[in-house]
C-alpha cells in the first residue's frame, strides 16, 4: 500500500515477499520501483483499515469479553488487538491452547498475526512483535509467545528500544548514543533520561516492566453477565441456534438466581466463521429470568439473523440486571379463583415484552404521573421498558403516590386529546359556561353543565416578564353534557377584560377568550 506523505509517494505497508526483497514502510515508491520494478501498488485506506481492525476486536470477543483495537497513528508498528484473557484460559485447555486457537482463526480469515501473553501490556506487545527469538523453537514458528509470570523483566532486556512504542525520533538518539537493546536502560538514572528524551520514555519502560499500571480501555463495555457456547463444528441451521440459544438461557438463569437478579436487556451474539457478527436484542418492562419467556421473545429475533458460512460461537448477556425478589403466589393460584393484583402484574410484564418484541422498540407505552396541574403536563408516555421519555419537556415525577395526588381532586375524562380542539362556544354571560359549542362543524346544545375548575399557568415555568400579560395562560375547565347525553371537557382559555369606567374617556373593547375541547368522558 503507498500513501503520500512528506512531499512525495512513499509505502504505508509491505507483504511479506516484499518485506524479504528488502522493501520496507515508509520507502518512497520510485526506490521501491528501483529494486521491483513490477511492483504492485493500491491506494492507504486508513479509515478502512480502522473499520477492519475494530470489525476484528469485535469478532476476538469469541474469546473473552474484554478487547480494544490498537491506534494505527504508527502503520509502521503494524496492527493489533489487545485482550484480557484474564480467567478465560481455562475454556481453550490453557494459556498455549488460546494463543494457538486464537491464531489459527486469525489465519483461516486472511491475516498475518504474531500473538504474546504477559503480565503487563507492554511486555506483550514487545513480545508479541520482537519477541521470536526470546520464545521457545515451537511457539516462534507458530508465531506467539508466553511470558511467564515475573519473567517479563528478564525477556525485555534483550529486546530493541523499539519494543517500547517510542517515537521515530527517541528510537534515532538512543541509537546514537549506543542504546539499541531495553537491558541497556534498567541501570541508567530517570532524571537524564527523562530530560533528554521525554517522559514518554521512562513511563513506557516502568509500564513494560510493572512498575506503573497501565490502562487501556475495552471496545465494549464488558458484561458481568455472560455466558459462552462454542461448537467443534460450525452450525448452520436455524433449530441448531435455537437449540444452543435454549442451553444458554438456563445456564444464565442460575447465575442469576444465584444472585437474585433478574434481567432488564439480553443481548444474543453469534460469532461467525467468516469473522462476521450477527447480533439479536430483547428488552423486559421487568426483571425476568424465566428462560422459556426469553426463550419465546428471541423466537421472533432469530429469523433476522444471518448466520454466513456457520456459527462457531454464541454468547448471551445481561447488560442490564436489577433485584429480583422471589414473588408470593396467592391461594388463589391454586384453587382457580380470580388472581390478585400481583398475579395479573405478573401476567402482563410477557404480553408486554411479547408485543414490544413483535411491533418494534417503543411501540408499547406507559404513563407516569407527573406533579403538574396542567392536564397535559400532568402525566409522561414513557417506554414500557427501559422508561425512556417520548418527550423531554414534561414536568418532574411525582414525589409522593399517585392516590394521594387524585384524592379529592376533580373527575377527569378518560379520553383526554394530545392536543385541545378549538371549538365555537355561545355564552349566557361572559363568564358562564356555554349554551351550546359547534364542534367538527357538529352543533352540541348544552343541558347540564359544571364548573369553572380555574387552572393557572405553572409560575416556575411561564413566568411573566416585568409589564407582560399572561392572562391567556389561564384556564376555566367545564364537565358539559349536550342533548344527547354526550359529555365533554372544555375549557376557556384566558380572562375577559373589564369594561372601561364610566369616567374613562378611552374606550377599549372587552377582549373574547377563545375555546377548546381538551378531552370526552365515557
Amino acid at each position: 500500500m503507498v500513501t503520500a506523505m512528506h512531499g512525495g509517494i512513499r509505502l504505508a505497508a509491505v507483504n511479506t515477499p516484499a518485506a524479504i526483497a528488502g522493501l520496507e514502510s515508509g520507502l518512497t515508491l520510485a526506490a521501491a520501483r528501483a529494486v521491483i520494478p513490477n511492483i504492485e501498488t493500491t491506494p492507504d485506506e486508513p479509515d478502512h483499515d480502522a473499520r477492519a481492525l475494530q470489525n476484528l476486536s469485535d469478532w476476538c470477543a469469541s474469546f473473552t469479553p474484554w478487547t480494544a483495537p490498537e491506534s494505527l497513528a504508527e502503520p509502521a508498528m503494524g496492527a493489533g488487538v489487545w485482550l484480557d484473557v484474564t480467567g478465560c484460559a481455562h475454556l481453550f485447555g490453557g494459556e498455549d491452547g488460546l494463543l494457538d486457537h486464537l491464531l489459527r482463526r486469525v489465519h483461516c480469515l486472511g491475516f498475518a498475526a504474531q500473538a504474546a501473553l504477559a503480565d503487563t501490556p507492554g511486555a506483550a506487545w514487545a513480545v508479541a512483535r520482537y519477541g521470536r527469538a526470546a520464545s521457545s523453537e515451537n511457539k516462534a514458528e507458530a508465531g506467539w509467545g508466553i511470558v511467564s509470570p515475573g519473567e517479563h523483566r528478564a525477556i525485555l532486556k534483550a529486546l530493541p528500544v523499539a519494543a517500547l512504542r517510542l517515537s521515530a525520533a527517541a528510537r534515532e538518539g538512543l541509537d546514537r548514543l549506543g542504546l539499541r537493546r531495553i537491558g541497556d536502560l534498567y541501570d541508567l538514572p530517570r532524571g537524564p533520561l527523562a530530560a533528554r528524551f521525554g517522559e514518554t520514555l521512562v513511563q513506557r519502560l516502568d509500564q513494560a516492566l510493572g512498575r506503573v499500571a497501565e490502562a487501556i480501555s475495552p471496545r465494549a463495555p464488558t458484561r458481568a453477565y455472560r455466558v459462552r457456547l462454542a461448537f467443534p463444528e460450525a452450525i448452520g441451521h436455524l433449530d441448531d441456534v435455537a437449540a444452543g440459544l435454549g442451553r444458554l438461557l438456563k445456564r444464565l438463569e442460575q447465575r442469576l438466581t444465584d444472585e437474585r437478579l433478574g434481567l432488564r436487556r439480553a443481548e444474543f451474539t453469534l460469532y461467525r466463521v467468516d469473522g462476521a457478527i450477527s447480533r439479536a436484542t430483547v428488552g423486559t418492562s421487568r426483571p425476568v429470568r424465566d428462560p422459556d419467556h426469553l426463550q419465546r421473545l428471541f423466537t421472533e429475533r432469530l429469523d433476522g439473523l444471518d448466520l454466513g458460512f456457520g456459527v462457531e460461537v454464541m454468547t448471551i448477556a445481561a447488560p442490564v440486571v436489577e433485584p429480583m425478589a422471589a414473588a408470593q403466589l396467592g391461594l388463589d393460584e391454586f384453587v382457580g379463583a380470580s388472581r390478585g393484583a400481583a398475579q395479573r402484574e405478573t401476567r402482563l410484564g410477557p404480553l408486554v415484552d411479547r408485543l414490544e418484541t413483535r411491533l418494534g422498540r417503543g411501540s408499547v407505552m406507559r404513563l407516569e404521573a407527573r406533579a403538574s396541574h396542567v392536564p397535559e403536563r400532568a402525566s409522561l408516555a414513557l417506554s414500557a421498558l427501559d422508561g425512556s421519555p417520548r418527550s423531554i419537556d414534561a414536568a418532574p415525577p411525582l414525589d409522593k403516590p399517585q392516590s394521594e395526588l387524585r384524592r379529592g381532586s376533580r373527575p377527569r375524562p378518560l379520553r383526554l386529546f394530545e392536543r385541545p380542539q378549538a371549538v365555537d362556544a355561545v355564552a349566557e354571560v361572559p363568564d358562564g359556561p356555554p349554551v351550546l359549542f359547534r364542534w367538527r362543524r357538529v352543533v352540541h346544545r348544552v343541558v347540564h353543565a359544571e364548573g369553572p375548575e380555574r387552572i393557572a399557568a405553572e409560575w416556575w415555568r411561564d413566568a411573566a416578564l416585568p409589564g407582560e400579560d399572561r392572562s391567556h395562560l389561564t384556564r376555566d375547565y367545564y364537565r358539559i353534557e349536550d342533548n344527547e347525553g354526550r359529555r365533554f371537557w372544555l375549557f376557556r382559555e384566558g380572562l375577559y377584560e373589564l369594561p372601561p369606567s364610566p369616567q374613562t374617556e378611552v374606550f377599549t373593547p372587552i377582549r373574547a377568550p377563545r375555546w377548546f375541547l381538551h378531552g370526552m368522558f365515557a
